[in-house]
């Protein structure tokens, strides 16, 4: 069989040239004036909006909570159903298509795209939440088991039964499920693009339900709502990377945390952000992904071994074990009595985790043709997956225990952005390890940066890889504004702002993702049947 695409879909392009812009019309012009409205109507009404972003992210999270569960659920099996079938032989460019990257660059732009900034933020502060509310305050020496726990269940005053649950919720969320969204996602965009010579957007995805329409407003709307669930959702990240670089750079260089040295940080990522745009995928997210990689190795390998060692080996072996044990009770999407936890955190989490989905699925998707379905599926959900079971682990294992060995310990107490560097305090080096932790959150903001702008300015040039530079450049200076005017606004509540609007983007999306996956089943089976044949 060839390894050319298969040509059977009818190819619409609508484009226009304006300013230097190689622009989708109309996808570009109301995606660009409505962010450019939402910005300054924010800043315009700060108190107002402020308040909306108050309301809006528990509104949504509590009314929506079993659809984003429920939804969640969907996609693993989705994933696991398409990876075991006969449609996992289909490989994405055709038969003999050959993958353009070698594994190790793959996984590192796997890795640094789909949750870099997150991990670095949670990867200490999450295990610790979840622990503090299983044991009920264990710096004040109560190990009781709060009732919030209840469908998990542990004995009173069983510290290991309530660090094994901490770790099983705290992988829950950054395991199979969001992995799985973004599997699904690229798995579509790739397929599409790869075996359909189709342009590289999420219109694509929806060719076999929507045919010569994809092409008209009925995708004008879904490559729409995609662009703004990006930006809304990378902003999100981007604003949790720069409170803890700038918690980190306070903390280490007495340096300040207010509104003049956020946005002055910013704009220095942003600055750098561009000049990774300017030398392209290969010359900028590839080197940067990789330099992430090799620093993230070493900060874990640093806290491994210099660590409570045994004591994260065991927590790795545990956790893995409790998550698959609990996976179904944390999975449930109804009658929970936890609402704290699937509605504060696992809602919050799927929406966060939708509305990057086009982002790090088309991410994904650009460099993963020449691998079958079946190995991108198994690759792309379960190497991170495991990769995150460990990062867990080991950051919030080590804090967990520092608390154990001494109820005082400044982390137990310290705010979310700031628990990393406290962590890191009792250790050899310990400023040196917090200056590697701040540089990987700074570099995990570049390239989340300039990876999403490449996706963004994908979709707003109608699924075009050689669009003017400018356009990226002008999407990543618009995607570093959005998070700094959130952060502005927020002010105390910052991060509820951040995520009132991942949330509120994550929402329509869910539903555009739950249509594609049907889609995505009839364009597989038919390049399966034809494999057969």
């Amino acid at each position: 069989m060839s390894s050319q695409p298969e040509e059977d879909y009818e190819i619409g392009q609508d484009n226009i040239t304006m300013f230097g812009f190689d622009m989708h019309n109309p996808v570009f012009i109301i995606s660009g004036l409505s962010i450019i409205a939402f910005i300054l109507i924010t800043l315009m009404f700060q108190q107002g909006a402020a308040d909306f972003f108050a309301w809006l992210r528990p509104a949504i999270t509590s009314n929506f909570s079993w659809l984003f569960l429920s939804a969640g659920n969907f996609f693993v099996l989705f994933a696991l159903i398409i990876c075991v079938s006969p449609l996992g032989k289909v490989r994405l460019g055709g038969q003999t298509a050959k993958p353009d990257y070698t594994y190790v660059g793959w996984f590192s732009m796997l890795f640094a795209a789909g949750m870099g900034i997150g991990l670095m933020f949670f990867g200490v502060s999450e295990p610790m939440s979840h622990f503090g509310s299983s044991m009920g305050g264990i710096a004040t020496g109560d190990n009781g088991v709060r009732t919030d726990w209840a469908p998990l269940g542990a004995a009173a005053g069983d510290i290991g039964a309530a660090k094994d649950l901490a770790m099983a919720a705290t992988i829950y969320h950054w395991g199979l499920h969001p992995w799985s969204m973004y599997a699904v996602v690229g798995l579509a965009l790739a397929f599409f693009s790869f075996n359909h010579n189709l342009p590289l957007t999420l219109r694509s995805a929806f060719y076999p339900l929507l045919k010569e329409r994809v092409w008209g407003w009925p995708g004008h709307l879904i490559d729409i709502i995609a662009v703004f669930a990006t930006l809304f959702g990378l902003a999100t990240s981007l604003g949790f990377g720069t409170q803890q670089a700038l918690a980190g750079f306070s903390y280490l260089y007495g340096w300040g945390t207010g509104n003049v040295a956020m946005v002055i940080l910013i704009a220095f990522i942003t600055s750098l952000a561009i000049i990774s745009v300017v030398r392209g995928l290969d010359g900028g997210v590839k080197v940067l992904s990789e330099i992430n990689m090799g620093l993230a190795l070493l900060l874990l390998l640093v806290i491994l071994f210099l660590g409570p060692t045994a004591e994260i080996l065991s927590t790795v072996m545990s956790g893995a074990g409790a998550y698959v044990t609990e996976f179904i009770p944390l999975s449930m999407p109804f009658g929970r009595e936890d609402v704290n936890f699937s509605q504060g955190w696992t809602s919050f989490y799927w929406a966060w985790w939708i509305s990057w989905s086009p982002f790090v699925g088309m991410f994904i998707a650009r460099v993963s043709r020449g691998r079958t379905v079946r190995e991108f599926l198994a690759c792309v959900i379960l190497v991170p997956t495991v990769l995150c079971i460990v990062w867990m682990a080991t950051f919030g294992g080590t804090a967990i225990t520092q608390v154990l060995v001494d109820a005082a310990a400044p982390v137990a107490s310290a705010a979310q952005e700031i628990k990393l560097f406290h962590m890191l305090a009792n250790f050899p080096l310990s400023g040196v390890l917090s200056l590697i932790g701040i540089i990987l959150v700074l570099v995990f903001f570049v390239t989340s940066s300039d990876s999403g702008s490449l996706v963004i300015d994908t979709i707003t040039a109608g699924g075009k890889t050689d669009a003017p530079v400018s356009q990226r450049v002008f999407w990543c200076v618009f995607e570093g504004l959005v998070a700094a005017v959130l952060l502005l606004v927020g002010g105390a509540e910052a991060l509820s702002a951040l995520q009132a609007m991942a949330v509120s983007t994550g929402l329509p999306f869910t539903l555009v993702l739950l249509v594609m996956c049907v889609s995505l089943w009839i364009g597989l089976s038919k390049a399966s049947k034809e494999l057969s044949n």
